[in-house]
């Protein structure tokens, strides 16, 4: 299980304690921070608003909850201006789990490029497009291959498929070395520091990073 949000572990714990109890309607929508591009809040599916009848004596039952966090960094990756709705929440010493959990982040272009290796760069391209430049060997030479293209969630996963390719030589270079060229080019991975059962269910590429929009149910978080 992947070490997820421990801000809004450490947020759920003050709840617990009845120092701050947020309760509300999951088909409300919300907005980032300030700042950052509007973009609709995932919400749950449903609301459990009956107390369970198997709640143990060390739970607590959060029902429906909205939390929100500028920054969350995990040894996975960072995000930013992440809102966190939930449903059928119960909280515990052993952490916590939801019914349905939905997320809306940034995930900075930074996390996305350390997770693919060194000497590599993801950035905004603009028009909607975004754009990778990092250090490769093709045919016995080293080079600078930069590329734009489109970002998609695809099977619960961030793809970015490069449209043009430029691998700053002669033509004839960019040519033998196409097919090997695009897929350098194209990254598919999962969302770093979420926790596992998460779907991308979308995304889009924004100045600071990736505007991703996730949701999970039965999900697990561990302290």
């Amino acid at each position: 299980m992947k070490n997820f949000l421990l801000g809004v572990g450490v947020t759920l714990a003050v709840l617990a304690l009845g120092l701050v109890v947020l309760v509300l309607s999951l088909g409300s929508g919300g907005s980032g921070s300030a700042g950052s591009p509007a973009s609709p809040v995932p919400t749950a599916s449903a609301i459990v608003t009956q107390l369970p009848g198997d709640l143990a004596e060390d739970e607590t039952w959060l029902g429906a909850v909205q939390l929100r966090s500028q920054d969350v960094a995990s040894p996975d990756g960072d995000l930013v201006d992440v809102v966190a709705t939930g449903s059928g929440v119960r909280f515990s010493p052993a952490g916590l789990t939801a019914q349905q959990l939905d997320i809306d982040a940034t995930i900075p272009f930074a996390t996305v490029a350390d997770q693919v290796g060194k000497d590599v760069t993801v950035y905004d391209a603009g028009n909607g497009k975004t754009g990778v430049q990092r250090q490769v060997s093709i045919l016995g030479r080293d080079i600078t291959l930069q590329a734009t293209g489109t970002v998609s969630a695809d099977g619960g996963q961030l793809l970015i498929e490069p449209e043009t390719i430029d691998l700053g030589g002669p033509s004839f270079l960019d040519s033998a070395a196409s097919t090997l060229a695009r897929s350098l080019a194209t990254i598919r991975q999962d969302v770093a520091g979420v926790p596992q059962g998460m779907t991308l269910t979308a995304v889009q590429v924004t100045p600071q990073g990736f505007d991703a929009q996730l949701t999970g149910t039965d999900v697990v978080i561990r302290r």
